[in-house]
This record gives structure tokens, C-alpha cells and sequence, in this order.
């Protein structure tokens, strides 16, 4: 079973070509998140979770998602980390939580795509997107041949930099970056509540007909990211930036 979580698209994209190639069932995490249900999953093949990488490692509200989860059946995991560059020193995590979780830790393939995290980087334009959504696809197509001849994935090279970017600044990221007190939203707001709806984690309520945010953030982007009129910004650090939004995958006859 795939299984993933995705904001802005770069890893449902991912999930959904995986799910098409490899005959599996698809499994958006998003309903879980949002309403704190833990997930009783079964599945005969390999579960493969798909994911974006945030600061360098698994974003916290999956690994709270797999942690809560009781996943019966194949007890082989793999994990697919879409990135902007590289996913750091992630994989320590993630065979932990396999320990945890009693299964198979059969390792992580990291996949670039664009990046859109808006609040520290401007994503590339339209062409550049879609030529990273090409060798995108060319890593998958190896991911999934890996994945049908049943062999693990590669291990990760990392280096002392990797280990203090999934250590030490990941920590310092969430402890002290991952607000959601400068959301705010323009006069261009139609009022049509998309923010609040795509929210993972709930945060978001409409007051006067305009979203307010909470306290509870992951800084995912789904709200800056799908509204439709580009009317959230993130104090000044979205200001005329393009948004990012991975197309949908559109099936094997498409490519």
C-alpha cells in the first residue's frame, strides 16, 4: 500500500505515479492527520510511505501518523521523501520508527522536486518545474524496479553536515520557526475558505469571513500555496513570490 501525506502536491504526485506502476492501493494520510484518528491499515505488499522532507527530516505530524498507526499484513517498509535537495540524515528516524512499529526497514529514496517552501525559498519557474518533474519520474522508475526485485534501497551517504541538519537545526527549526503567527491575508480575500478546508492540522477558522490561524502549524504551505487568489502571505518573506503547486498526475497514457 502507498500511503503518503502531501501539501502542495510534490509527494501525492509521487504516490500516485508509484500506486499506477505498481498496481497498489493509494492511501492519503490527510483525514488521519486532521482529526487525530489513528490508522488500522492492512496490506499484502510492501508499505511504502511517501512524504515531503521537512528541515532534513520526516515531518513530524507523519511520524506521529505512523507512531498512532496499527499497520498489519507485509511487514517491509520503504520510504519515498520528496526534497528540495537532498533529505539530509532522515534515514536514523525512520529505522527507528520501523523498530518501533515492527517492521522492515528497507530504506528511503529521496526524490528532488520543486521546492515550496515560499516562507525561505521562491520556487522555480513554470519550465524549470517541469524538468524536475522529469528526473523526478526517472528516479521513481528506479525506486520502483529496486521495489519489484524486492531489494532495499540504497543507503544514504551523510556527512558530518547532514547529521547537524537533521539534528540539531531541525530541532531549532520547529523550536523556534514554525509559527503560524505571521499568516495573515490580504484585502484580496475572496472569503471562500479553501485555507481552513486544506489545513492538516485544523488550524485554520474564518472569522468575519477572513482566516484567523491557531496556534497548531507544521508550515506545510498548503494554505498560501492553494489559495485562489494568492492572498496569504507570510509576513514579508511570501511577498511577490510565485506560488508552487505540483499538477496532478495524470496516468501512464499521459507520459
Amino acid at each position: 500500500m502507498i500511503v503518503y501525506f502531501s501539501a502542495t502536491g510534490n509527494s501525492q504526485f509521487c504516490a500516485e505515479w508509484l500506486a499506477d506502476h505498481r498496481k497498489d492501493d493509494l492511501l492519503d494520510t490527510f483525514y488521519y492527520i486532521r482529526h487525530g484518528v489513528a490508522a488500522e491499515l492492512q496490506s499484502e505488499k510492501p508499505w511504502v510511505f511517501v512524504m515531503p522532507t521537512y528541515c532534513w527530516q520526516i515531518p513530524r505530524i507523519v511520524e506521529d501518523f505512523i507512531i498512532s498507526g496499527h499497520f498489519s499484513g507485509s511487514r517491509d517498509a520503504y520510504f519515498v521523501m520528496t526534497c528540495g535537495g537532498e533529505v539530509g540524515n532522515a534515514e536514523p528516524k525512520l529505522q527507528e520508527l520501523c523498530r518501533r512499529k515492527a517492521l522492515t526497514y528497507r530504506g528511503t529514496l529521496q526524490v528532488v522536486m520543486p521546492d515550496n517552501y515560499l516562507v525561505m525559498f521562491t520556487p522555480p519557474d513554470p519550465a524549470q518545474a517541469e524538468t524536475m518533474r522529469q528526473k523526478a519520474v526517472a528516479t521513481l522508475q528506479q525506486g520502483e524496479q529496486w521495489m519489484e526485485a524486492g531489494k532495499s534501497f540504497p543507503t544514504i551517504p551523510v556527512g558530518k553536515w547532514d547529521r547537524l541538519k537533521s539534528g540539531m537545526v531541525n530541532q531549532a527549526f520547529y523550536r523556534f520557526y514554525v509559527k503560524a503567527r505571521k499568516f495573515y491575508a490580504k484585502d484580496t480575500c475572496i472569503s471562500c475558505g479553501k485555507c481552513q478546508h486544506v489545513c492538516p492540522l485544523n488550524n485554520i477558522h474564518l472569522e468575519n469571513g477572513k482566516p484567523v490561524w491557531g496556534k497548531q502549524c507544521t508550515h506545510c504551505m498548503a494554505c498560501i500555496s492553494k489559495c485562489p487568489v494568492e492572498a496569504i502571505e507570510y509576513g514579508t518573506a511570501t511577498r511577490n513570490k510565485q506560488r508552487y503547486l505540483c499538477p496532478p498526475y495524470q496516468g501512464r497514457e499521459s507520459q
